[in-house]
């Protein structure tokens, strides 16, 4: 029996880089997707779709049943309000949901068009007197400040009429919600334009002024947090009556976007239905261990974080993809896919993954292998074999083994 309760279920808010993660969300039961383009972006670095994809984009998502966002949320330099007026008009025309953003040029005219706005984490609103505030200026949603506490969200979801969002999942970031210069200092690229190198993320050495001893800082990376992670008190978050679980990501893979929007989607509705326990979460952790992170802790959720850096460089995800080659036929009737082997060889049992741009993500195990229409247990490498396939593949598709990281 589902849950009797007032709160209702959070929607589940998923990144989408490119047209992989964009179609993978989807499938894994997103409830809507954020995009971004390739201007005025906080994620400048990643794939992002063109200006001119906004309605593909808009038409794909509404086609599933689910909400598009176009994120506009970097600041907007005087000589950029010209592209400003002409993304937002294409966003209105496309029939975008919301935009999110948090600079006033982008927020003034979005409340031209009538576009609804979400204001952006970049704002850093904290409390309930800055949500309303945001809200008479027009603002439908808030998405808060990653340093509130759970206590801290409760409170300023009583006093505010705004819709509240938080993140629940991703990376964050070692400066006040995202507001850091040291990409910009070193490099010249802004984080606060999109386009941050993440310094941070990396080894460092540092010496002694007086006697010239160097230690190198590669245990601890002193700069780099590990990953935000609420699936171990998810039901908490829900409780504390949010609008919007938001999933960060928008440069990671279409297998990210998958497996953590399967993982939190499961997670809501198990909670929904009165069945979220703790065996439940754990193994969700764990799914969410395969795919790129870099270690997982509370975030500021349950209090002032001490002593939660990465442990190493790069992800410590579980599971790794490795490239065999790419999908040349799908035969509906048989549900089978024609795999030119190019990388590595195949062995029945292992479990593949196929991403492709309409197709996303599909991840089943190679129960049947053929070869000249005859089973085989291995398709070595520059051979050309059939593999029954768990969902619908494309030609040129690209074909994974998803394996534990030696």
């Amino acid at each position: 029996m589902a849950r009797k309760t007032n709160i209702k279920k959070p929607e589940i808010m998923a990144p989408a880089g490119n047209w992989e993660s964009l179609v993978s969300a989807v499938k894994a039961g997103a409830d809507s997707v954020y995009f971004g383009l390739d201007v005025l972006n906080m994620r400048i670095t990643a794939e992002n779709f063109r200006a001119d994809s906004v309605k593909d984009v808009v038409d794909y998502a509404h086609g599933h049943g689910v909400k598009a966002y176009l994120a506009l949320n970097t600041i907007v330099f005087e000589d950029e309000i010209g592209v400003v007026k002409r993304v937002v008009a294409a966003a209105k025309k496309a029939g975008v949901d919301a935009v999110i953003c948090w600079d006033m040029a982008v927020f003034s005219e979005c409340r031209k068009h009538g576009i609804d706005i979400f204001l952006s984490t970049q704002a850093s609103v904290s409390n309930a007197a800055g949500c309303e505030f945001y809200r008479k200026l027009g603002a439908k949603r808030i998405t808060l400040a990653r340093e509130c506490s759970l206590d801290q969200i409760r409170e300023i979801k009583k006093k505010t009429k705004a819709e509240i969002e938080v993140f629940v999942h991703g990376a964050m970031c070692v400066s006040v919600s995202g507001r850091c210069f040291l990409s910009q200092d070193v490099f010249g690229k802004s984080a606060n334009r999109g386009d941050c190198l993440q310094p941070c993320r990396r080894e460092y050495v540092i010496t002694d002024a007086e006697e010239g001893h160097s230690f190198v800082i590669g245990k601890d990376y002193v700069l780099s947090p590990k990953d935000l992670c609420a699936m171990p008190f998810i039901e908490k978050v829900i409780e504390s009556g949010v609008d919007a679980f938001k999933i960060e990501g928008r440069a990671r893979s279409p297998e990210y976007a998958f497996e953590v929007v399967s993982a939190y989607r499961k997670a809501v509705d198990l909670w929904h239905e009165g069945k979220l326990d703790v065996k439940a979460k754990r193994a969700f952790v764990k799914g969410l261990e395969g795919v790129y992170n870099r270690g997982f802790h509370s975030g500021f959720f349950l209090g002032r974080p001490a002593d939660e850096w990465a442990r190493c460089y790069g992800s410590k995800a579980s599971y790794v993809k490795e490239f065999v080659g790419v999908v040349k036929n799908f035969y509906a009737k048989q549900r089978a896919a024609e795999v030119a082997v190019q990388s590595r060889k195949i062995m029945k049992g292992d479990t593949l993954m196929i991403i492709g741009p309409t197709t996303g993500t599909l991840k089943f195990k190679a129960s049947s292998i053929q070869k000249n229409g005859k089973p085989v247990s291995c398709a070595e490498k520059g051979s050309s074999v059939g593999v029954l396939v768990k969902g619908q593949a494309r030609k040129n598709d690209k074909v994974y083994v998803w394996k534990k990281r030696d």
